[in-house]
């Protein structure tokens, strides 16, 4: 009788260690996709795009200093920004659609291989920005960020199906770590190209470009790994479902069908705010540094090289902290975290790039952490079979939607003339972030939608 029993363990034992080994197999291959497109996000839009990109537009700006694309008047200084909003307007039209594509198929690989190959295959062809060419920057510069986007999407809405509830967070986390150790480490090899450039025989915009480029060769080559490691799942179709609808119409399709979950459209709103608040400070970081704190550009991309080396080990410890204290707690801490970093740095000395470099460091292990968890704590309340279109909206969120906090920002310097006022105006994102958040009731948001509570969320 004995014997029988081991006999009939044995299969199904072998049968669990099989389904783990594969479900590991794929985390691997799904973390490799932040290692690729991470390059793009960090060396391309952070560092070196923004200005090069600039400076060829006003090489073809007139005399009063304007480019005309389709015959508009556009300072050349401002044309970098709109190419940046109208990638973004198309991702929000077309992230709906793609989301829910793939969940009524099934077919996220296929999808998410056409994203990542347009994306990296546009960056990549940022190496022939050379002279006055404005408009194929712009144009390459739209589909390679709109790309970018549409490519989250997918590789977001893997997350639920490659972990249990349990490992969520530690899995998100991996994700962005992998992300920030390749972009640290290209931008290290952009830099040494960069500041070297005479002594490889380069030019500085002929330096610039490769950058640009590599960043899109990167991308393309290691987004090989996830594609080959991540497989799709069969899905379960209604009768008469449509295929999909335009942008507009899906998006507004998949917010109607969030009413019947009211707890995830809670945490969703909080996740908003701060978040906007979070994308806010990276992007005016820079400015701030430079404008008020009259620091070096050198000091400025060293500080950016800090953040990508330190958000490794911040979302590396704070999925170690879900693990003992939930990602809510955490989450929460994250945010009284980021409240307490715009408040030293309001009063940072300027022309002192050490303390600059401090404010870096608190920046960097608060974002990758704080980015991590709040997407594994979204997973577990998107209700099963609508991953990539819950996600599309949750992308929106951290991509299409943060405008809010850029336009305090301007308005604040505006009004007070100090960016210093402006700086400390994003502390009110964090705050009401966190009481929002604090409010969601997370284990019935998981409940109600129709997942497994996992012991610590």
């Amino acid at each position: 009788m004995s014997a029988q029993t081991t006999e009939e363990a044995e299969p199904g034992a072998e049968d669990g260690r099989a389904t783990a080994a594969a479900r590991k197999r794929e985390q691997h291959g799904w973390y490799f996709y932040d290692f690729a497109c991470s390059v793009y996000s960090s060396s391309v839009l952070t560092v070196f795009l923004g200005p090069y990109l600039t400076a060829v537009a006003k090489a073809a700006g007139d005399a009063e200093g304007y480019v005309h694309p389709l015959g508009i008047p556009v300072r050349a200084g401002s044309f970098f920004a709109y190419a940046v909003s109208a990638s973004v307007i198309v991702a929000v039209l077309v992230m709906p659609l793609v989301g829910a594509l793939a969940d009524r198929t099934g077919r996220k690989k296929p999808l998410l291989a056409a994203a990542a190959y347009t994306g990296a295959t546009a960056t990549t062809g940022m190496f022939f920005l050379g002279g006055d060419r404005y408009l194929l920057g712009g144009l390459l510069l739209i589909v390679a960020n709109a790309s970018l986007s549409v490519s989250m999407v997918l590789y977001n809405a893997y997350l639920p199906q490659i972990s249990t509830p349990d490992e969520r967070d530690t899995v998100s986390s991996r994700g962005w770590a992998f992300g920030y150790t390749s972009g640290a480490f290209v931008l290290v090899l952009n830099l040494v190209l960069f500041q070297g450039h005479d002594s490889f025989g380069l030019s500085e915009g002929a330096a610039v470009r490769i950058c640009l480029a590599s960043a899109g060769l990167w991308w393309g080559a290691f987004a090989i790994v996830p594609l080959r490691r991540l497989r799709d799942r069969a899905v379960v179709r209604e009768p008469g479902a449509a295929p999909a609808v335009s942008g507009w119409k899906q998006l507004v399709a998949t917010l109607k069908d969030m009413r019947r979950y009211p707890l995830t459209l809670s945490f969703l709103l909080a996740y908003l705010i701060y978040n906007d608040g979070v994308q806010t400070v990276i992007s005016q970081a820079s400015i701030y540094g430079k404008e008020e704190l009259e620091l070096e550009q050198s000091t400025l991309i060293v500080a950016v090289l800090l953040v990508q080396v330190l958000a490794v080990a911040g979302a590396l410890a704070m999925g170690r902290l879900a693990v003992t204290y939930g990602a809510k707690r955490t989450i929460l801490g994250s945010l009284a975290a980021w409240g307490l970093t715009l408040g030293a740095g309001y009063f940072l000395p300027a022309r002192t790039p050490m303390w600059f470099f401090a404010l870096a460091s608190m920046i960097g292990l608060v974002l990758g952490g704080s980015q991590a968890l709040s997407r594994s704590l979204f997973s577990h309340l998107v209700p099963a079979g609508k991953e990539a279109e819950y996600f599309s909206a949750y992308e929106m969120s951290d991509r299409g939607l943060s405008w809010v906090g850029p336009l305090v920002f301007g308005l604040t310097y505006q009004v007070t003339g100090s960016y210093r006022d402006a700086i400390i105006s994003l502390v009110g994102f964090f705050a009401l972030g966190f009481v929002l958040l604090a409010r969601v009731p997370v284990r019935r948001a998981v409940e109600a939608a129709g997942n497994p509570v996992p012991e610590r969320i």
